[in-house]
């Protein structure tokens, strides 16, 4: 018996208490979790640097160096997440629809949970603790695997959630963390048919294709996010600056950060100026079209087919400069990963024509994609965004964690 499979048999043995545990104790447990994250912090920040170390070591960048670090405040950060989610409301056993057939028949439709959960994810070791926040309260088991970057912070988050749910009275092999980084162990993990019931993965477009061509459990496709601003001609140009630069900024290493603007020429020798000027203080790269170039001079890098379909998830950005807003949303179209897009425009048919048009699972009108986000959205923490359009869509909070059963009461009816 191999070492994932024998994580699967656990988490399937762990699946039956942790389904149908109460709301009290599942949050019991989830308290435990954030009270032991803050009672050692030291010891998980002595491991996480390890992982930053090493990763210093390997040529890492310093924006996904940033989305590996944990410091006191991240881990009180992460804390205060997992409290949120015990004041969510339990999403086990509600009731979503009820009906009386004409034959006496009573179907009601509840949420149950899903079962076992598998995450594959990169660098950011929150999403170990969200993750397994969110499945627990959700009232399923989740087998998590983290990439070798940030092993040692895994491990530890991971065993010291195990010992805060087996001190709740919960089993602790409802959360399990793969402590075995090579590839072989993710394959199997893809293929863990009979123990995994969903496989999501979180990271990069690379790390999701591979997840998505190889597993042969059903799998949502989560977090690819090439991302776009596109400054209309109506736009207040200054709400499109702090926009823009919030967007590409703020976080770059994240996936609801853009990697793209677009702008209308009728604003591109004014706009262009200024957004150049404020990404300065972040020392920001930008690739751009002739136009950019023109307007922008050679500082800007040409831009080619593959700095537009490129997720840099760093402080590089491709701009280009559009004759219309049919341009930008057939650039997006090509090029979106379906994400988060915005429109920054002061036209309401703009604005409505943008919001139609877009498919993506968050579409923006004046307001930067960084609020796609659980806890923006107001779901507590988020197991990932979903940029598929089956069963979830966008931030998957506890609902998109669970499925449906039909409770059908009769009183002796046959067919």
């Amino acid at each position: 018996m191999s070492y994932i499979e024998e994580l699967g048999i656990k988490a399937k043995s762990a699946e039956s208490a942790i389904s149908t545990a109460s709301t009290l104790a599942k949050n019991n447990a989830l308290a435990a979790i954030a009270k032991a994250l803050v009672e050692n912090q030291d010891v998980i920040i002595r491991e996480n640097q390890k992982d930053l170390q090493a990763a210093q070591e390997n040529g890492m960048s310093q924006a996904m160096q940033d989305r590996l670090k944990l410091d006191e405040k991240r881990i009180a950060g992460i804390a205060q997440g997992v409290e949120q989610i015990i004041a969510l409301t339990d999403p086990i056993g509600q009731v979503i629809d009820g009906f009386v057939r004409p034959n006496g028949l009573r179907i009601t439709k509840t949420r149950v949970p899903l079962g076992v959960i598998g995450i594959i994810f990169e660098s950011r070791p929150n999403v170990t603790v969200d993750a397994a926040a969110l499945c627990l309260k959700a009232g399923n088991a989740v087998i998590l695997k983290g990439g070798k970057e940030a092993i040692n912070s895994n491990i530890i988050l991971g065993k010291i959630m195990r010992d805060a749910v087996k001190s709740a009275g919960i089993p602790e092999d409802v959360i399990q963390v793969v402590e075995n980084t090579s590839r072989e162990t993710t394959n199997e993990l893809m293929r863990l048919n009979g123990y995994l019931d969903l496989l999501i993965p979180r990271g990069s477009a690379r790390l999701i294709q591979a997840v998505v061509n190889t597993a042969t459990v059903p799998v949502i496709e989560t977090g690819a996010g090439n991302c776009h601003v596109y400054v209309d001609a109506s736009a207040d140009l200054n709400m499109a600056v702090d926009i823009t630069d919030n967007a590409k900024t703020q976080r770059p290493s994240v996936c609801n950060a853009i990697e793209s603007l677009l702008v209308h020429k009728d604003v591109a020798d004014k706009f262009l100026p200024m957004i150049a000027e404020r990404f300065k203080a972040h020392d920001v790269k930008i690739y751009g079209c002739d136009k950019t170039i023109a307007i922008l001079g050679d500082s800007v890098e040409k831009a080619t087919e593959t700095e537009y379909a490129t997720e840099f998830n760093d402080y590089i950005i491709a701009v280009k400069v559009v004759d219309s807003i049919d341009e930008a949303i057939a650039h997006i179209r090509k090029y979106s990963t379906r994400h988060s897009e915005c429109i920054v425009t002061k036209s309401l048919d703009a604005a409505e024509k943008f919001k139609k048009e877009v498919d993506a699972a968050a579409v923006y009108v004046n307001a930067s994609t960084r609020f796609t986000d659980g806890g923006e959205f107001g779901f507590g923490a988020e197991i990932g965004i979903s940029t598929q359009k089956l069963h979830a869509r966008g931030p998957m909070g506890l609902s998109e964690l669970t499925t449906v059963k039909y409770l059908v009461e009769g009183s002796g009816q046959i067919r």
